[in-house]
C-alpha cells in the first residue's frame, strides 16, 4: 500500500491497517519458523509497511 493511500485514511483506518499487517506478519513468522514460507521477502516488506503506518500515525498526532 502506498503512503499516499495510507495518509488518506483516518485514525481508525490506520489502526486497522496496523493490526492487519501485524497479524499477517505473525502468520508469516510461523510459516518461516516451520520452513513453509517460500517468499521470505514478504516479511521484510511487511515490517516496512508497519513502520510506514506507525510513522503516519505519529505525524497525524503531532499535527493536531
Amino acid at each position: 500500500m502506498k503512503s499516499k493511500e495510507l495518509r488518506d485514511l483516518g485514525p481508525e483506518g490506520l489502526q486497522a491497517k496496523e493490526k492487519e499487517f501485524r497479524e499477517e506478519e505473525f502468520k508469516l513468522r510461523f510459516k518461516h519458523a516451520t520452513g513453509q514460507l517460500d517468499k521470505t521477502d514478504r516479511l521484510k516488506k511487511l515490517r516496512r509497511e508497519i513502520a510506514r503506518v506507525l510513522t503516519i500515525i505519529r505525524e497525524k498526532e503531532a499535527s493536531t
